[in-house]
């Protein structure tokens, strides 16, 4: 067999079926995972334990430049910005890794992920061949390859690897540039992109790539209507068979979710893992698979938090996606249906080589109801068959029933033979397989229900089947061994040494169809399939891909009932489960029959004799587990005793901005130029201050004739900006966003000087609070990126103005003092310059005063309030906790800060979110936490913001050894703000 590579090594190699890893055949099954959205590097493995649970090997991970090179000629790879701790939970899980280093990610973050500092030093386009944007990459790109080499599939490691188009000249050229950095190291794996569209790029010609991969967003970004659906996408096959049938069908993002933007109409994430949720799932994904993809990643699997200045200015906090595992780390109703999938695919090594037969449009499939659209793919060695059914309008919710011709070893056949017919439920998906091999030597003619599981366990073939409860199927097998137990009320005809058994509508549960030695047969209704596990067991450590299926291992279990199963090992006769726990519930195992003994979390577990007899004469074990009551006795602390302090001192008289920034450029590499004022430059970028909140100070001197100033602003969507004169509030410009309608994104307003607010004997401040929502992704204009974030025009109505000041975050992107949580955690607000945010800070002299009570005198302004609160969670559980602001619309932004990280931003006014889950790691589940809110009341009237600790699920078990670090204050660095 001839197979593709790159030249660089045969580790990895491919065909147009799929990849060849090692001399196996793989389907790539992965789903998207941000460690930068997951700033605790002990939580990773917990991730890539739900992921390779549901079935997944792989995961596809984009890393953040912006935070890795945060300023020039600097890498950062410690902390959370660090990747060997992934690499190495990935191998210890058996996970592969597709890293996708950008540097330009979009992913719905800063400037893409480009590096602030680039967005106003480098003069030439980006993303192109410009020689300072080359010169300005390199740094990053040589950390990503030193970090990386290492954990390559070629060492034993797990790694086997953006939106942008090919034309003009100078982008294909920037990929050119970008691809020989790669082809000049160690890194030896083939390179792949990803067109968002059917663009046709990458495939030929200048900077093309090994392996071409196409995004699909079928149900675009707006989760408003959840229940109204774009069609399936008719073309997927055709188009790979037009650009590149020589190699195999990538999807590098496939929607898995959607983010949700600012606005009081905005939907929500809820509405969004309703959009996407299991119907899409099994619609949209086997619609996938029916187009011959080998290689898919859901974007996203988890979601995660845009934390700090993380986001974009088209998305809030959350980055929780609507994906199948949600923010807070629980699994959600999506997840059951990526497992049953992910189960069906581990067990169907047949399905990582199919033809593309046809379908019942073109005539090679045929179908006794024309609503039912049925696409054939074969397998060319085995000639097993898997027809993928769905409906032909994908959106209808009408139920339709069908028979289907099939081709099989024991000559065509229509199916089903003996119930009604094959039902699809409205918005559903199924897959009727034929001729179909499970365990060593057991074969399924065909079967109308769906796969579960197909295996070996403990020398026996097991096969596990599932169907609807209010529907009919039926399989036809060949049955060997001398049965057991046998499903008595089940319907089975026997001929030819071919068994179809029928299972009729009312099914619930789990039941055995046939037990021998030989042969373990099941079959439930689909939500228990949803119930069940099949970790794989490991083979010794020592053996290189120990726990990688197909690579170190081929074995593996079933397991039912708990929330999650984390692993299993063998050791003797000792099955020992690892997993979590939420509820009491019924623990089924199939294992090998020499397992005598089986362990929950460590604990041996006493079996029911009389349910195991009911399963299976060998390997079965049947138990109650029921975590203990400490699970019920978690209560979330109340947020009492907050301590307050003015956080804007800059508009009393007095204040010396005499070591804030002179702001007197007159030149600036943003493309988009000032609108009007004296020739000065008043961006952020350029005084290195790209993010979060700006403060602004204009010193003139006023006549009587002085009146009014206007401003034009800059924040991005919904930003606001509020100014004052002296020390009196005139006004708060609105950026806006009604879940992406009616987007501002900068304002231009003016403000008048009420009487007696200006001073005509000495020198006047304007002071300007501006808050920056995110340098913006690239877009139809270029260098969008660049986005002039701060005061584009600026002019009083008479005379002109003296020095501008400016100051944002403490030391700027080149000096910034929190070297831990990055460059994006703080801002230039007062409270955050002194360190008011971080722990151990002493607030024992400020006013005690509740945040309910807002700012004193109902003033426009800012203040800080700083509590703590003491945790005390014994290890062995996991407790996710949000915290939850009131849900109500008031002229106010705040910044909630737990342990020094800031966790959210919440924008009363706009919404939608009023909830911010914070991990632990960040939250210190034994100690004493410290939680700060920046208050910023945008209007001269009362706000009265409240506070509480939410706790969403109690788990015994979780992966356990998480560590906290954060940084507590100190004063270096921070006396002169």
């Amino acid at each position: 067999m001839d197979f593709t590579g790159n030249g660089r090594t045969t580790d990895i190699l491919w065909d147009k079926y799929s990849l060849i890893i090692r001399g196996q055949r793989v389907f790539i099954h992965s789903g998207e995972f941000h460690t930068f959205r997951l700033p605790v590097p002990g939580l990773w493995l917990d991730i890539l334990q739900k992921v390779k649970a549901a079935g997944f090997n792989a995961i596809s991970v984009y890393s953040h430049m912006a935070l890795i090179n945060p300023s020039p000629g600097v890498v950062d790879f410690n902390d959370y910005r660090a990747l060997e701790p992934l690499y190495e939970a990935a191998k210890q899980t058996g996970i592969w890794i597709v890293l996708r280093p950008g540097p330009y990610i979009n992913a719905e973050t800063t400037a893409g992920g480009i590096a602030h500092w680039i967005t106003s030093e480098v003069a030439g386009e980006m993303r192109t061949n410009t020689t300072d944007w080359h010169a300005a990459w390199q740094d990053y790109v040589q950390g990503i390859i030193t970090e990386t080499a290492p954990y390559q599939v070629t060492q034993g490691g797990p790694v086997i690897d953006n939106e942008y188009s090919q034309a003009p000249a100078t982008h294909a050229e920037y990929f050119r540039e970008l691809e020989a950095v790669y082809l000049n190291s160690s890194i030896v794996v083939p390179l792949t992109a990803n067109d968002p569209g059917e663009g046709w790029a990458w495939i030929n010609g200048t900077g093309a790539v090994n392996i071409y991969g196409m995004d699909s967003y079928p149900q675009g970004f707006d989760c408003s209507n959840p229940d109204v659906w774009s069609p399936v996408i008719t073309d997927y096959h055709s188009y790979h068979e037009t650009v590149d049938p020589g190699q195999p069908w990538y999807f590098p993002e496939f929607q898995g979710g959607s983010f949700d933007a600012w606005g009081p109409t905005a939907p929500g994430y809820d509405q969004c893992r309703m959009l996407t949720g299991v119907d899409f799932e099994n619609v949209f994904n086997l619609h996938l698979w029916a187009s011959n993809a080998k290689l898919i990643n859901y974007y996203m699997l988890y979601g995660g938090t845009s934390w700090g200045a993380l986001p974009f200015p088209g998305v809030y906090t959350s980055y929780d996606y609507g994906s199948a595992i949600a923010e807070n780390r629980e699994l959600t109703v999506k997840y059951p249906e990526l497992k049953r999938q992910g189960l069906f695919l581990r067990s169907s090594p047949d399905f990582y080589k199919t033809d593309w037969v046809g379908n019942s449009t073109g005539g090679m499939v045929s179908v006794s109801n024309p609503a039912a659209f049925v696409t054939l793919l074969r397998n060319p060695d085995s000639a097993a068959s898997f027809y993928i059914a769905r409906q032909r309008n994908s959106t209808t919710t009408d139920v339709t029933i069908f028979k289907l011709n099939v081709t099989t070893s024991a000559g065509n056949l229509e199916v089903p033979r003996f119930t009604s017919g094959i039902t699809l439920g409205g918005r559903q998906s199924k897959i009727i397989v034929t001729d179909y091999p499970f365990g060593s030597s057991s074969k399924v003619l065909y079967s109308t229900a769906q796969v579960l599981f197909a295996g070996q366990i403990g020398g026996r073939d097991v096969l596990f089947l599932y169907g609807d409860p209010t529907y009919e199927s039926e399989v036809a097998l060949t049955l060997s061994g001398a049965p057991r137990i046998q499903g008595a009320e089940l319907s089975s005809v026997s001929s030819n040494g071919v068994t179809t058994v029928t299972f009729l509508s009312g099914i619930q549960g789990l039941i055995t169809i046939w037990d021998s030695s030989e042969q373990l047969v099941l079959y439930s209704d689909t939500n228990t399939a949803g119930t069940f596990w099949s970790p794989e067991i490991p083979t010794n450590d020592s053996v290189e891909f120990a726990n990688y299926w197909q690579f170190g291992t081929n074995s593996s279990i079933l397991v039912g009932g708990p929330y999650l199963v984390r692993n299993a090992t063998i050791s003797g006769s000792t099955l020992a489960l690892r997993g979590d726990l939420n509820d009491s519930v019924q623990l089924t195992v199939i294992a090998p029959d020499d397992v005598k003994t089986v362990t929950w979390n460590g604990i041996p577990i006493s079996a029911d004799v009389t349910a195991v007899l009911n399963l299976t004469a060998q390997g079965g074990f049947v138990a109650q587990l029921k975590p203990s009551s400490m699970v019920l006795g978690f209560a979330p602390p109340a947020l009492t005793n907050w301590r307050y302090a003015d956080s804007l001192p800059e508009i009393r008289t007095g204040f010396s901005d005499a070591n804030w920034t002179l702001a007197n450029h007159t030149t600036t590499n943003i493309p988009f130029k000032p609108y009007y004022g004296d020739g000065r430059v008043l961006y952020g970028c350029d005084y290195e201050y790209c993010e979060n909140i700006v403060l602004w100070r204009g010193h003139f001197n006023a006549t009587e004739n002085t009146q009014s100033v206007n401003f034009s602003i800059n924040g991005g969507e919904a930003f606001a900006a509020t100014v004052w004169v002296n020390d009196v509030f005139l006004n708060t410009s609105y950026g806006n966003s009604t879940n992406n309608q009616n987007i501002l994104e900068e304002t231009d307003d003016k403000f008048y000087f009420p009487p007696e607010s200006l001073f005509y004997e000495r020198e006047n401040i304007i002071t300007i609070l501006q808050d920056n929502m995110g340098l913006n992704e690239s877009g139809s204009v270029i260098d969008e990126e660049k986005s002039p974030r701060g005061v584009r025009g600026f002019m009083l109505n008479t005379g002109d103005f003296g020095e501008w000041k400016v100051q944002g975050k403490v030391g700027g992107y080149t000096n910034y003092l929190d070297k831990v949580r990055g460059v994006l955690n703080e801002g230039g607000l007062y409270g955050e310059r002194m360190g008011w945010h971080l722990p151990g800070f002493d607030t024992s002299s400020w006013a005690l005063r509740d945040l309910s009570e807002g700012l004193p005198n109902a003033a426009a302004g800012v203040g800080f309030f700083v509590t703590t609160f003491n945790l005390s969670i014994p290890d062995g559980f996991d407790v996710p906790m949000s915290f939850m602001f009131d849900d109500t619309s008031q002229p106010y932004r705040s910044q909630l800060y737990v342990n020094g990280w800031m966790m959210g931003k919440r924008v009363s006014n706009l919404g939608p979110q009023y909830k911010f889950p914070v991990q632990q790691g960040i939250l210190d589940y034994n100690g004493t936490n410290t939680v700060a809110i920046a208050l910023w009341a945008m209007e001269p009237k009362a706000v009265s913001p409240t506070l509480q600790l939410a706790i969403e699920g109690v788990y015994e078990g979780g992966v356990g050894g998480i560590e906290t670090n954060n940084p507590p204050w100190s004063p270096e660095g921070r006396s002169y703000v």
